[in-house]
């Protein structure tokens, strides 16, 4: 029934597509939209080749994420075709031949060597708008990626279909079967490269396939916002897991963090508190909130929680204006999601550009539009005790808003971050990361 439902609505999403196409060509004054998939690249002095990441322009037409060196071709007023290179090679496996309900959408040439694509191509390469990465470039087809078409094509890529919201609740629930596997393994007492790879097992992904490297941090590891390590061991006592790791379905990523306590303790009662702080964020996702207010409000709700625990000495008010709530939770609310994780166009200020500027003194927030139907966002308050973060604020002399005793004692945690997807309607939000877990 899902596959049913994404089925019924990619034809829906194609002429959206062909709609953006039309008038990108339109803003550039060209005939025809090249997108090549992108192609395969050596490491630095070796004969490896890195992960292959598949152009985003591209996989925003069809759910086909492994097929490095095939084009697209987009034309308005006829089909979409695509050139799929399916080489023939005993050494790797080739890309199955393209079948399911988003083929029959398209006109498809197979091609056996990459350089058999410029028979396929337009004739006239002046005339396309060609978007990718440099290595893509084939003959006279040198992607260009015309900046009038790109600003248009990704600022609208902010609203999404039907089609896409349907494959980010499916990445979703791909992504939430991993995190119930992981705290499995972490109640179990295994360490963080063991819960990493009970994810991978129940997700079915892994490094190549995942849409961004898997935090699986225990104890103070979680103070580190983008801890990769994963040590072998569980540490001794154990006090904590904070896990940040998504999913993959056909190109769309789901973005999910949970923090969990080892003890009914203190730790787990600031836990809950954040919690149901992400999730009045979460239900403030509507049309016509400006991102940047969010973010701002996250950082007093944030610091009410800290004064609530004891952290904080100082009201909530005082704590923002002073900038020390900025010392527990250093990062953005937030960022757009879908093709990417970091979804495109988080600052622009219209179709044609320009850029909305983040709100003084936050530097690291990744969304500053104003939220409008169609729209996803990962909504991610976070609480955390870095050292270097509370070495600067003693520093500022700022040492007498906190108790430091209660910071002592809840440093062994490292830090607590809850992050749910969530698409912005007409209504009510779509919260696609509680819906999945409620199933679940």
């Amino acid at each position: 029934m899902r596959t049913q439902t994404i089925a019924t609505h990619y034809s829906d999403h194609l002429q959206v597509l062909q709609q953006r196409a039309a008038e990108a060509l339109r803003r550039c004054q060209r005939d025809h939209l090249v997108i090549p998939s992108g192609t395969l690249h050596l490491r630095l002095f070796d004969d490896m080749e890195y992960p292959y990441a598949v152009n985003p322009q591209f996989k925003a037409w069809l759910p086909l994420t492994n097929a490095p060196g095939s084009w697209l071709v987009i034309t308005p007023g006829q089909r979409p075709r695509l050139i799929f290179l399916q080489p023939h090679d005993y050494w790797h496996a080739a890309p199955r031949e393209p079948d399911g309900y988003w083929a029959e959408q398209f006109d498809i040439s197979i091609i056996r060597t990459p350089e058999d694509a410029l028979a396929q191509l337009p004739p006239n390469a002046p005339r396309c708008a060609i978007l990718g990465e440099p290595q893509s470039a084939l003959g006279e087809f040198t992607p260009d990626n015309p900046p009038a078409a790109v600003a248009y094509l990704e600022y609208q890529r902010a609203f999404k279909t039907p089609y896409e919201i349907a494959m980010m609740r499916a990445a979703n629930r791909t992504a939430v079967r991993g995190h119930r596997a992981a705290e499995r393994a972490f109640r179990a007492g295994s360490g963080e490269f063991g819960i990493h790879l009970a994810y991978c097992q129940a997700t079915g992904q892994d490094v190549n396939t995942l849409p961004y490297g898997n935090i699986i941090a225990l104890n103070e590891h979680a103070a580190i916002l983008h801890y990769m390590t994963q040590d072998r061991l569980p540490p001794k006592p154990l006090h904590s897991f904070l896990i940040d790791a998504g999913a993959d379905h056909g190109g769309y990523a789901a973005d999910v963090t949970r923090t969990y306590s080892a003890h009914e303790d203190d730790f787990e009662a600031l836990i809950t508190a954040v919690d149901a702080a992400q999730q009045a964020l979460a239900a403030r996702v509507r049309p016509g909130l400006d991102y940047r207010q969010l973010h701002l409000d996250a950082h007093l709700a944030l610091a009410g929680v800290l004064r609530e625990a004891g952290v904080l000495r100082v009201g909530a008010e005082e704590a923002v204006a002073r900038g020390i709530s900025s010392t527990f939770f250093p990062h953005g609310l937030g960022h757009g999601i879908g093709l990417q994780v970091h979804d495109v166009a988080g600052f622009a200020a219209s179709a044609e550009g320009g850029t909305i500027a983040k709100p003084e003194g936050h530097p690291f927030l990744r969304l500053t539009r104003t939220l409008e139907p169609g729209m996803a966002v990962t909504i991610e308050p976070g609480v955390y005790f870095i050292d270097m973060l509370l070495d600067e604020l003693k520093a500022a002399g700022n040492a007498d808003a906190v108790d430091w005793d209660r910071v002592d004692a809840l440093k062994p945690c490292g830090g607590i971050r809850i992050e749910d997807d969530v698409v912005c309607t007409d209504g009510a939000p779509i919260n696609l990361t509680r819906e999945t877990f409620a199933e679940a």
